[in-house]
């Protein structure tokens, strides 16, 4: 019988395999797997990890303090902050540690995470405050990337060494005393991090990032905390009594708010259609005016989407009565999100659902427990029942059902308190901030771009100028070796190669391919072609096809003959057709400049001779053009005319094996 394994043991060999992996996704999610708050890939998450000197003697109680200290120190900051998505902050790294993300759970130090969302602003505030945490703490290496990896380097990319790339940059980027350090490659090839924290420490002025690189990255955090003040936006708006009654005690809860109205779906739509918990008196339900404070991209979610109110909302004022509207219709969106994040959350805390329970699954269908079984079969269903009563009683389930209920147990608080619309009224609320900023951006991007394209072109001019001596050297060696070695009947030569080169179907062989060749009898080929064309005279090989005959198509004796006469007839009256139609051309094209569009044989000779009468001569008929003549002078052309640059002939030459000199003297 299927069901008789032991599925127990497998449940509880996947909790311990399992537990660390889902820790980490639950404290770090990474590019590849979701938050537990959200079924939105966590791919827009920068992690910093901070290192006291000497880490390998630190101990638990001196981190401790450490983080109280850092805490105290950001909190001017970040006190009145609105983040995106969840706050600044740290925790105590002890080894053994491998929930931790940054490869070092052998190194006691302080870790943190912070998802930036939408909002851009929030990771750079972040590099700010770790700047400014390691201004504060000398003796403190700090360590920071997101999913683009070493994202400050990208924003020095101009001014970079050429040899430090994503490839090599592992282990190499530091903060330390408000500074950038870089660990060079001259002095550790492939550093650990061990080594590299002792080298930082040790030799911090031979790690210290160039000037340009230093400039590139303050330049960017050089307006904060200021600007993290600018991107706070303060909207009145009108919401039920028990969504003000939260904003009062919570203003930081309106993230998640946001976070579930922009991130909802149909299932929890239908909380919103219903709003149990933050309309229980339906449409009686009054509404109050209160100022909430949000980010430029949390306004930006919020106003720039179309939201119907469901048909239990209160009655919202007239599209006619432009402000009103405006509030209630803005406070409606964040009412319904206060309902969806907080159903879809008790829901998934009392379910057992989310991230945790989908990677508890995960790694059971890895381990064989499904045994290959179809979803939905009774079998199958019955060993998820299991799994499912299993999980409920694991420490992984309430650990993730307390994370994923935190904010619904404080709602429940906040609105067990007493509390009414008459608390609301009678207050001066102030005036929306000035949201022209979402709709006239079009200055603050061309300056953003105009600044990276000055950037560009400063880039590109450094890169010239030291390309000019490197350029007289190459042309030095080309005109000693490319130009004295080069001979342009090689060209006329390996063409003439690659048109005579049999090719199949597949496509051309370029002479210097090593392709096999195609199966093909090629005399046996022409000799049928030929005798259908009924062209006479063709050699193929060493044999001669006989005028008139059938190659080795089989007719009747009889009909050779009259055959015969039909072909020679024809191919008279062919040869009258072709010598009159090509005079007609000759006549036709003689008014033309065509004799000029080639290089002709009497051309050449009298160049040689020092003949007169050669112009004469082309007037009166065309003389034969030289092919090969013509041929390198075009390919020359059209080299020329790529100036330096990858192209049509440089293309086809380099598959002939051919490699042209540059010219030396364009420029000049």
């Amino acid at each position: 019988m299927r069901g008789s394994l032991n599925w127990i043991d497998i449940l509880e060999k996947c909790e311990r395999v399992s537990e660390d992996t889902i820790e980490q996704a639950m404290e770090f999610p990474s590019s590849s797997s979701s938050s537990i708050f959200s079924s939105r890939a966590a791919d827009d998450t920068v992690f910093y990890a901070i290192y006291p000197d000497s880490p390998t003697t630190i101990t638990t109680a001196t981190l401790q303090s450490l983080h109280l200290q850092i805490l105290e120190i950001v909190h001017p900051f970040t006190a009145d902050y609105i983040w995106q998505h969840q706050p600044f902050t740290l925790s105590v790294s002890t080894p053994p540690n491998p929930s931790c993300p940054c490869s070092s759970s052998h190194l006691p130090h302080l870790h943190g995470h912070l998802r930036f969302g939408d909002n851009l602003d929030d990771e750079w505030f972040t590099v700010f405050l770790l700047f400014h945490i390691s201004l504060h703490f000398p003796s403190l290496s700090i360590r920071l990337w997101d999913s683009d990896g070493d994202f400050l380097l990208i924003e020095a990319a101009f001014h970079l060494p050429r040899w430090l790339n994503p490839d090599t940059s592992h282990n190499r980027l530091f903060l330390r005393s408000g500074n950038l350090h870089i660990v060079p490659k001259s002095h550790l090839p492939s550093p650990s991090l061990l080594d590299s924290l002792h080298f930082i420490v040790n030799s911090p002025s031979q790690s210290l990032a160039p000037d340009p690189v230093q400039r590139a990255i303050k330049n960017r955090i050089k307006d904060y905390p200021d600007k993290a003040r600018l991107n706070m936006h303060k909207v009145r708006v009108r919401v039920p009594v028990s969504v003000a009654q939260v904003l009062k005690h919570e203003p930081c809860f309106i993230s998640l708010a946001v976070e579930g109205f922009y991130d909802r779906d149909i299932d929890t739509m239908k909380f919103a259609a219903r709003m149990e918990r933050f309309l229980e008196r339906g449409k009686e339900e009054e509404l109050v005016r209160v100022s909430v404070k949000m980010s430029r991209a949390m306004y930006a979610q919020l106003a720039q989407q179309r939201f119907q109110a469901p048909k239990c909302y209160p009655d919202m004022p007239n599209r006619s009565e432009r402000e009103g509207y405006v509030e209630a219709e803005l406070g409606m969106k964040i009412a319904c999100g206060f309902e969806m994040m907080y159903q879809q959350r008790k829901r998934d805390g009392a379910e057992g659902k989310g991230s945790t329970w989908e990677a508890f699954k995960k790694s059971l269908e890895n381990s064989g427990y499904f045994q290959g079984l179809v979803p939905g079969s009774s079998e199958y269903q019955r060993l998820m029942q299991n799994a499912q009563e299993y999980y409920r009683n694991t420490s992984l389930h309430s650990r993730a059902s307390d994370l994923m209920n935190a904010p619904v147990r404080r709602i429940d608080e906040i609105l067990a308190l007493p509390h009414s619309a008459d608390d609301f009224k009678n207050q001066v609320v102030p005036p929306s901030d000035d949201d022209s900023w979402l709709y006239n951006g079009e200055e603050d991007l061309n300056s953003a771009l105009m600044e990276r394209q000055k950037e560009m072109e400063l880039y590109d001019l450094k890169h010239k100028k030291k390309g000019k001596a490197k350029d007289v050297q190459d042309t030095a060696v080309s005109s000693g070796s490319n130009a004295d070695g080069f001979d342009p009947g090689d060209i006329a030569k390996t063409m003439q190669a690659f048109v005579h080169k049999m090719s199949s179907y597949k496509g051309a062989e370029a002479p210097e391919d090593r392709n096999k060749e195609v199966d093909l009898d090629v005399d046996q080929f022409i000799k049928e072609m030929e005798s259908i064309m009924k062209h006479p005279g063709a050699e193929v090989g060493n044999s001669k096809i006989e005028e008139g005959s059938s190659s080795d198509l089989d007719f009747d004796d009889s009909d050779e003959s009259d055959m015969a006469e039909s072909a020679e007839d024809n191919e008279a009256g062919e040869d009258t057709f072709l010598q009159s139609y090509s005079d007609a051309m000759n006549e036709e094209l003689k008014a033309t400049t065509l004799q000029r569009s080639f290089v002709r044989a009497n051309e050449q000779i009298s160049k040689d001779e020092g003949t007169s009468n050669a112009s004469e001569n082309m007037d009166e008929e065309f003389s034969p053009v030289d092919v090969d003549v013509n041929l390198v002078k075009s390919f020359l052309d059209s080299f020329s005319s790529q100036q330096g640059l990858p192209g049509p002939a440089s293309n086809l030459l380099g598959l002939m094996g051919l490699q042209l000199p540059q010219d030396a003297k364009k420029g000049k």
